[in-house]
């Protein structure tokens, strides 16, 4: 499709009456690790509001049917949104999931989308009338992820977002959630430094706040990448809040003034989201005793115009022609690999194997076999191999497995 079909969608779909929900799909999503679950999941509370006749509690598996239309590819079903709330009967169960999609030919469930951006532009049900979802699956090689995430922001994997046209802005509902319960990173106003609310922090004083909140004290290098994530993302939006909601509530003068605002807030958090990984990565790589400019790199500049998220050890050996280049090793830092894995291939000429750590939940097999076959190794958190097809679980490594890799190089 070509993007002047998905400006006209969003469009048409981006008005009052629906409610969107933009996802990275994963391998449980998808059908890539063979999983079964026949349709992309969907949390209960969402759900239940785009759908309320399924919240019926004392009904096992409660359910409803209504029209789908992906028309990224164009596809039509008639779907089924169910509550598996076995839990509740004496059995284990207890999400809801769309079903009824009719296998991987559905670009919703083909493995090829593992890591895509979808969209879902729900009007939901009413007393009178069924519910109706128009869905958008990203490709253009990110291209239409992009100009999607232009409006909402970024969308990473297990962070989707939620836009009610007409209501709020995009992903503005954020600012009515209660803070969560302060076992969690999020800051309370008086724990937030005065300056940080004249000017707004920087990707690495935020780090540096999520390391103070998530030591390194008994976790391993993966355990601590995923809850410092976590951590970081509810750093950011308590700062968020603190620094935008007065804003808000003081109402504007002029749609100019208003859009102002929004597009200054989405890209903060696009500026965010773009170099969190590196940071986090440069942040353990230091904790395992390795050492900056030593023993490793940070955006080193290399061959001329080439820029490594990191080098190992350092630039020096790189560019010794006697320095072995089996001891050698590149990493990228890619929150979602789907459409951008291509983009490191060329970053190092010496290294054969180009190492890529990513976040994204699963990848399907011909894709996996298309990243091998040109070079690239994928390094994923322990936490997250469940997401991805038995057959290529074994050929994962995880980022403790590549420091201890780094170390003996």
């Amino acid at each position: 499709m070509a993007l002047a079909d998905l400006t006209d969608w969003m469009n048409e779909f981006g008005r009052p009456g629906y409610v969107w929900y933009a996802k990275r799909l994963s391998g449980n999503d998808t059908l890539a690790n063979k999983s079964h679950q026949a349709g992309p999941y969907i949390p209960k509370d969402f759900l239940f509001e785009m759908v309320p006749s399924i919240n019926k509690p004392q009904v096992l598996n409660p359910d409803a049917f209504f029209e789908l239309y992906v028309d990224s590819h164009p596809d039509v079903k008639t779907i089924r949104a169910i509550w598996y709330n076995g839990k509740l009967h004496g059995k284990t169960r207890n999400e809801t999931r769309l079903t009824g999609f009719g296998g991987a030919q559905s670009a919703l469930l083909d493995p090829d989308s593992t890591g895509a951006l979808a969209v879902f532009a729900f009007r939901p049900e009413t007393e009178t009338t069924v519910a109706e979802c128009h869905v958008w699956v990203c490709g253009g090689e990110g291209t239409e992820a992009d100009l999607v995430e232009e409006r909402l922001g970024p969308v990473e994997p297990k962070i989707p977002v939620i836009w009610r046209p007409g209501v709020s802005e995009p992903q503005a509902d954020l600012f009515t959630r209660p803070p969560p319960a302060r076992a969690s990173c999020w800051l309370q106003p008086d724990e937030i430094p005065a300056d940080w609310l004249i000017t707004f922090p920087t990707g690495r004083e935020i780090i540096a706040k999520t390391i103070e909140l998530r030591s390194a004290t008994g976790m391993n290098a993966d355990v601590r990448l995923l809850r410092r994530r976590t951590c970081e993302f509810e750093i950011f939006k308590s700062i968020e809040e603190a620094s935008w909601l007065p804003k808000i509530k003081e109402g504007f003068h002029s749609i100019d003034g208003f859009l102002g605002l929004a597009n200054t807030i989405l890209q903060s958090r696009k500026s965010r989201a773009g170099k969190s990984l590196e940071y986090h990565t440069a942040s353990i790589l230091e904790e395992e005793g390795l050492t900056p400019g030593t023993a490793f790199v940070h955006n080193p500049l290399i061959e001329v115009n080439k820029r490594p998220d990191f080098l190992f050890p350092n630039v020096a050996a790189y560019e010794d022609s006697s320095f072995p280049a089996h001891r050698l090793r590149m990493l990228a830092a890619k929150t979602t690999c789907k459409d951008r894995w291509r983009q490191i291939i060329n970053e190092a000429d010496r290294i054969q194997t180009k190492h890529l750590l990513t976040l994204q939940e699963g990848v399907s097999e011909p894709q996996f076999r298309e990243m091998t076959e040109a070079g690239v190794r994928l390094v994923v958190p322990s936490g997250i191999h469940d997401a991805y097809p038995e057959a290529v679980r074994p050929h994962l490594i995880t980022l403790e497995e590549f420091i201890g890799d780094v170390r003996t190089a």
